[in-house]
């Protein structure tokens, strides 16, 4: 079980003080929460299940909000991403998206946001979440995405939290991809408004000035230029594609630790050589967003990788780049896998 007690360096946690309280009511018994830790020694599913990954992320994004308060990019934003490829009517994603609404509405309206990367990482998960279940721009998404404008930087970049949690909470190159996915997914041609179309101007430009690093940043551009036309140049696509696909294990999965560099806090060596969930699943879907088809070996290759490495739980497993603690980007990882087998056809 999640332990009550709140660690004060988890970026987007807040504590609430009672006439501040967002959370959403949870019928759910906290026994039916309770997945237990992400364990790399969790044994693998006899046979994958999309029924157990649903009750894994609807559990998990429930229990998160129960117990911490808060809103993350490795659980409850990854949830908004991933839960309507299943269905959007599930109670539980009402929960989780109607506490985003709510932070929105309320705490923003009253204390605004904690940081400048919240503001944007609300706006890409209702943005996302609004593309797959209406269809229409809801009004806390439009209050988010024009709200992120007010806080973008000069050189079209935004301040964002660096907790030293790679992939999400690492450098300002990530902010700045998930803003354009963000204006490039939301629905009724958000990204044709004069705000939107002034942001993006900056955002080219710091892509022409801070050119991609590592293949976690070329993948997030690839996936925001699956939206928004000439992010990307059509020769840079085919390398990073063919850069991703290099990476690829003999088992079909890909090693998060192989997509940057990134040093552990612990001061352990980073495994390149394990698969894992986040990444294999992530590729898959930046792929599939680039139109790399289902049939082609790659795709192939990781769908079978991840049908064959669920965890009894429901999860996929991914080793934390920081420390070996909790291993949060699991959450995000499973969340993942869903997205990519649904992009691929693939969720029985």
């Amino acid at each position: 079980m999640l332990k009550k007690s709140l660690i004060a360096i988890f970026w987007l946690c807040w504590i609430s003080n009672g006439s501040h309280l967002l959370q959403a009511q949870v019928e759910t018994s906290q026994e039916d929460l309770d997945f237990g830790p992400n364990r790399a020694d969790e044994p693998l599913a006899q046979e994958f299940s999309l029924t157990q990954t649903v009750k894994f992320l609807d559990a998990t994004a429930l229990n998160w909000q129960r117990e911490r308060n808060c809103m993350t990019c490795h659980t409850n934003y990854a949830y908004l991403y991933a839960r309507p490829a299943v269905a959007g009517d599930a109670e539980a994603h009402r929960q989780v998206r109607q506490y985003a609404d709510q932070m929105v509405q309320d705490r923003w309206q009253e204390k605004g946001p904690r940081w400048d990367a919240e503001v944007v990482a609300t706006a890409a998960a209702l943005a996302f979440n609004d593309s797959l279940t209406t269809g229409d721009l809801a009004s806390t998404t439009q209050i988010a995405l024009d709200r992120m404008w007010t806080v973008q930087r000069d050189d079209g970049g935004f301040s964002w939290l660096k907790c030293g949690w790679p992939p999400m909470e690492s450098d300002d190159h990530y902010g700045v991809t998930l803003a354009a996915i963000a204006v490039g997914v939301a629905p009724q041609a958000y990204r044709e408004t004069a705000a939107a179309q002034t942001g993006l101007q900056k955002m080219r430009q710091y892509f022409q000035q801070n050119p991609p690093e590592t293949l976690h940043h070329r993948a997030m551009m690839l996936w925001a230029a699956s939206y928004l036309a000439g992010l990307v140049k059509p020769a840079e696509q085919e390398q990073w594609i063919k850069d991703l696909t290099a990476k690829q294990k003999a088992d079909g999965g890909w090693a998060l630790a192989e997509l940057g560099k990134w040093d552990r806090a612990d001061g352990s060596p980073q495994d390149t050589e394990t698969s894992d969930g986040y990444a294999t699943a992530f590729v898959i879907y930046v792929l599939r967003r680039a139109e790399v088809p289902i049939d082609a070996q790659p795709i192939r290759d990781g769908v079978n990788w991840l049908k064959t490495h669920q965890r009894q739980s429901g999860r996929w497993f991914t080793r934390s780049l920081n420390r070996d603690n909790k291993h949060f980007i699991s959450h995000a990882g499973t969340a993942m896998a869903l997205m990519a087998l649904t992009a691929c056809g693939e969720t029985r």
